[in-house]
């Protein structure tokens, strides 16, 4: 069998997410609005999609005798496996969701973390309050519709600290209901981090990296921006984010996680999120830098870029399903805006589909940076389909250094020729390779081939030097085991 038949093999088998068509229209070719005035989620409940394929429930002695105290009780479910424990609607001063075996936190209708302080790090609003919320490894938490989701506002934190071995996971009613399948998607809100570092969507006449420059979110009623690139939101770490995202009206949608003005001073690193009805992560504006992420079987983009974000990503998986998603990377901004959006990516592996828009796609107002990163999709697909770069724009920027395509065709390219040229002015990338990745995304001698770029430390004092292009070097290298889903016959989400 070839190796482009055993990628698409593997990529029909993957267990991800459904048949459902990408949010937003798969080849529009057009940014994230981003901005703008949005009305709030609506208060009905979703129907959800048929499950195909349900995912057992997790294994449990039982549910807990009790909730933690702070918490309301709302009884057992899920064939009395669980407990379902109440999340307070809002969080101020500091409070901790303890791990309790045969529990599940349920948050409900829009929950908050602390009040809106302004953009200002220095001087926060009169009279708000901020809150922590620590969440403890091992713990799960749930919503049921898409009016449940989540919300960091600024001046607050999310500590979701896992570990490898007791990931904090985030999830829905249904998954946990064991009804949750392949097809599930859009069961929840989502999370919402809003920070106070610097974006370019500033109001008329207002100054970039100030504090009053500010502009309310994709989703929901909440402002982010302000004056602070090294303000922190807190940690996400060991975490999964699971069959979330919700369409609140035409193009307003909750990803599984927004990232909106989060600063350089919030960790996030070994996190997944999976199954996202809309993007996976979307990035407005900001300065905060990510590590260790996975992507899988998100229906709109994997990654999403907007309004400015000025940040660093290495090693990353990400991997569509066979006939859901859409683009793999959108990069964009809105066009004349100051600073461009100037995202850093490297040792990323992106493992695409058949169906979904380019690989990656640069709009205008961008200028994006890729180092040791492979991209690939198996033979099928056609037009945007089958190529790995599409650039929209011929003023926008690409640097490419050690990237090796793996694809039916390199480019489909909007701006007549940009996108190879871009691709052929950087050093040791490979336009028409044939992937020889293993078990899906662990690299093989064609990808360890490739002389990588080695001075990243020079690109980002956030990047270290690995040696090696792509996000897993071989199969002694595991640092996606134990804490993700889907990536293997043995770990189901």
């Amino acid at each position: 069998m070839s190796t482009q038949n055993t990628l698409k093999t593997l990529l029909m088998t993957f267990g991800a997410v459904a048949a459902l068509t990408a949010c937003g229209g798969g080849a529009d070719d057009v940014a994230s609005p981003g901005e703008g005035s949005y009305p709030p989620p609506p208060t009905t409940t979703p129907t959800p999609p048929p499950p195909t394929t349900p995912t057992p429930p997790p294994p449990s002695g039982g549910a807990a005798e009790a909730c933690p105290e702070g918490f309301d009780d709302l009884g057992t479910f899920a064939d009395d496996s669980l407990r379902s424990c109440l999340l307070p609607t809002r969080v101020v001063g500091e409070l901790t969701v303890p791990y309790v075996e045969g529990v599940a936190y349920y948050i409900r209708g829009r929950t908050d973390v602390g009040q809106d302080q302004g953009g200002d790090a220095t001087t926060p609003i009169e009279g708000t309050e901020s809150g922590t919320l620590t969440i403890e490894p091992g713990v799960t938490l749930y919503g049921a519709s898409g009016s449940d989701f989540l919300v960091v506002n600024r001046g607050s934190q999310l500590v979701a600290d896992g570990e490898a071995d007791a990931p904090i996971v985030f999830t829905s009613r249904q998954n946990l209901l064991g009804t949750a399948g392949e097809d599930s998607i859009g069961q929840w809100g989502g999370l919402v981090i809003l920070g106070r570092a610097p974006i370019n969507t500033c109001p008329d006449g207002v100054t970039y990296g100030s504090a009053s420059c500010e502009t309310q979110v994709e989703g929901t009623n909440a402002f982010y921006g302000g004056n602070a690139e090294d303000d922190s939101s807190g940690t996400l770490r060991y975490m999964r984010v699971q069959y979330s995202g919700f369409a609140v009206s035409a193009d307003n949608e909750l990803q599984n996680i927004t990232l909106a003005g989060v600063g350089a001073g919030t960790t996030i690193e070994y996190v997944q999120v999976h199954n996202s009805s809309d993007d996976g992560i979307e990035f407005f504006g900001g300065t905060v830098n990510a590590s260790h992420m996975v992507f899988t079987g998100n229906d709109d983009d994997s990654i999403d870029t907007d309004s400015g974000w000025n940040g660093a990503m290495q090693y990353g998986i990400v991997i569509q399903r066979a006939n859901g998603g859409d683009r793999m990377n959108e990069m964009s901004s809105a066009s004349g805006r100051t600073p461009a959006s100037n995202p850093k990516i490297a040792n990323f592996t992106y493992v695409g589909n058949t169906t979904g828009g380019a690989g990656i796609v640069l709009n205008s107002g961008t200028d994006s940076e890729f180092y040791n990163v492979v991209v690939t999709r198996p033979d099928g697909g056609t037009g945007a389909a089958a190529a790995c770069l599409d650039v929209d724009d011929a003023t926008t920027m690409g640097t490419f250094e050690s990237v090796f395509f793996s694809c039916p065709t390199a480019y489909d390219d909007d701006a007549d020729g940009v996108a190879q040229a871009l691709f052929e002015a950087g050093s040791n990338n490979v336009a028409d390779g044939t992937s020889t990745l293993s078990d899906t995304f662990v690299n093989g001698a064609n990808e360890n081939g490739v002389t990588p770029y080695a001075d990243l430390e020079s690109v980002s004092d956030f990047f270290e030097n690995p040696g090696y292009i792509g996000a897993v070097q071989n199969a002694g290298d595991t640092w996606w085991q134990g804490w993700t889903c889907g990536l293997d016959a043995d770990t189901s989400c």
